[in-house]
């Protein structure tokens, strides 16, 4: 990939910081957060005493640390301080409810180290305690100071860090990733796409602990020497609002269903947004509506995009002089795409299949899932496991996972498309879509949140109906609606399908 010559000898963690000290930028602000300003002279002294506090506990080159933490100056030092010792760092959710759900983690890690702060430390106090080998846990805010420590020699091919997959069926995987492969994403999508630069404030909605965040407010900024926004705790429109007029970031990244929060939001389109040059939207798909409606309250066009963890960032976005609203964009410089039908043969034009992609920061492999790595790595192209399709101008469009497809007579219908068509519905404030069984037929299902003081009766149904039936083709509509409060997703605002289909699988008497 042009613009980017690593040597063989090469350490990440280091790079990401030492960078901007040789650029001149030690006194520049790197972090903005609730317990002050951190700037990345600072922030390389917390890098360096993270990973003499691994050394003195013994950790070993490539053993892995757990990180299970919000997002804090002390997650980012833990992060960079362990790859500068050679470690693996394994950033966790930490929004995880039940202390059960992290013995995986430390399980499937080995990890001998936890980095916990006051909100997680309880919870894997007690799942350290379960473990065969107990992990030691020290606390990311409590990291020691250290003027400097001498990076191990990694290689540019040796492994940095893991990622675990969203975990939206079955437990979650460990995605591996190399230490070249964050420089990859830089050159690529961040400079290319976003045009970061140094005098860019970024503020991400998604946290450290996933692939999207961890670019957005990480990697990204810190190889141009840009300002980081950290918040910790989950996010809602308010402190969403209540950050960028407070912060002025620049560059604001999110989730499509975020997005749609705030636009619903009382008040939200009377709230300052002008420091804002650039929205980011990923992690799922973003409907045009959406898209459009964001343009008119505010002025500011979302580039939506689509990347995964296995792919570390975005490989295919809108940019802001080419748009196509509802669509994931073009395919970012560095990265080919292709879309194959179940025989592995190219799909012509305007049709639906299976998306692979190509790109130097794919992941290595699965930890210890060989079987998943042979049929998700093929050679130099990673299974996606979604849908796409290509129209005539080269715009990717989303039509779901490949499990999420709804055949009915004998056609595909995309619970996307329908998703995004009942969202159009002044009455709908969200929704999401499953193929069930009736009778032994497939009929498509819609999930519906309506808005507040909208009567859910039949008259609504047929409404909605219609309404389905003169947007999309006429097999495409819901043939049954359901009124709900809430639906399931991911923590990263993803719509867990899957759960639905099983909740519909259920017998009534079970």
């Amino acid at each position: 990939m042009a613009g980017l010559d690593l040597p063989n000898r090469y350490n990440v963690g280091a790079d990401l910081l030492e960078r901007n000290l040789k650029a001149g930028r030690e006194g520049k602000v790197a972090i903005h957060s609730a317990g002050g300003d951190v700037t990345y002279g600072e922030l390389f002294k917390l890098a360096c005493g993270a990973a003499r506090t691994l050394t003195e506990l013994g950790v070993r080159r490539e053993e892995r640390v757990l990180i299970v933490a919000f997002d804090s100056p002390g997650w980012v030092a833990a992060f960079l301080g362990a790859i500068r010792h050679g470690a693996v760092p394994v950033p966790v959710n930490p929004l995880l409810q039940r202390s059960e759900d992290y013995d995986h983690f430390i399980e499937d890690s080995l990890a001998r180290v936890v980095v916990v702060d006051a909100t997680s430390e309880e919870k894997l106090k007690a799942a350290a305690e379960r473990a065969a080998q107990p992990p030691r846990l020290i606390r990311a805010g409590q990291i020691s100071i250290e003027d400097e420590v001498a990076a191990a020699p990694t290689r540019r091919d040796d492994m940095a860090f893991w990622l675990y997959s969203s975990g939206s069926t079955g437990k979650p995987k460990a995605v591996v990733h190399l230490q070249h492969d964050i420089p990859y994403t830089c050159v690529t999508y961040a400079e290319q796409v976003l045009g970061i630069t140094e005098r860019d404030t970024t503020f991400s909605t998604t946290g450290l602990f996933h692939a999207y965040g961890f670019g957005n407010n990480l990697t990204l900024p810190y190889w141009v020497g840009a300002t980081t926004v950290l918040h910790a705790g989950r996010h809602t429109p308010a402190t969403v609002l209540e950050t960028i007029e407070k912060r002025r970031p620049t560059l604001f990244f999110s989730a499509p269903t975020l997005y749609n929060a705030i636009l619903n939001f009382e008040g939200s389109r009377d709230r300052d947004l002008s420091s804002i040059r650039h929205c980011v939207a990923a992690a799922e798909s973003l409907p045009a509506e959406v898209w459009r409606r964001w343009k008119d309250a505010y002025g500011l066009t979302i580039l939506d995009g689509v990347g995964s963890t296995e792919m570390l960032h975005i490989y295919c976005s809108n940019r802001l002089d080419d748009v196509r609203p509802g669509s994931s964009g073009k395919p970012v410089p560095g990265y080919e795409l292709k879309i194959l039908d179940e025989e592995g043969k190219p799909v012509p034009t305007g049709e639906a299949g299976d998306l692979y992609v190509k790109g130097d920061s794919a992941l290595a492999l699965y930890w210890a899932q060989h079987e998943k790595t042979k049929r998700s790595v093929l050679g130099e192209w990673f299974f996606t496991g979604d849908r796409y399709r290509v129209d005539a101008d080269g715009y990717y469009w989303y039509e779901g996972r490949s499990d999420d497809m709804i055949k009915v007579s004998g056609l595909w219908a995309s619970p996307i498309e329908i998703e995004s068509v009942l969202l159009e519905h002044p009455a709908v404030g969200e929704s999401a879509v499953v193929g069930v069984e009736v009778e032994g037929f497939t009929r498509i299902k819609a999930f519906v949140i309506a808005k507040d003081g909208v009567d859910r009766g039949d008259v609504l149904v047929a409404e909605l109906q219609e309404h389905c039936k003169s947007k999309l083709q006429r097999y495409q509509y819901p043939h049954l609606i359901e009124f709900v409060d809430e639906l399931p997703k991911t923590v990263t605002g993803k719509i867990q399908r899957y759960k639905l289909r099983e909740k519909e699988a259920t017998p009534a008497s079970a």
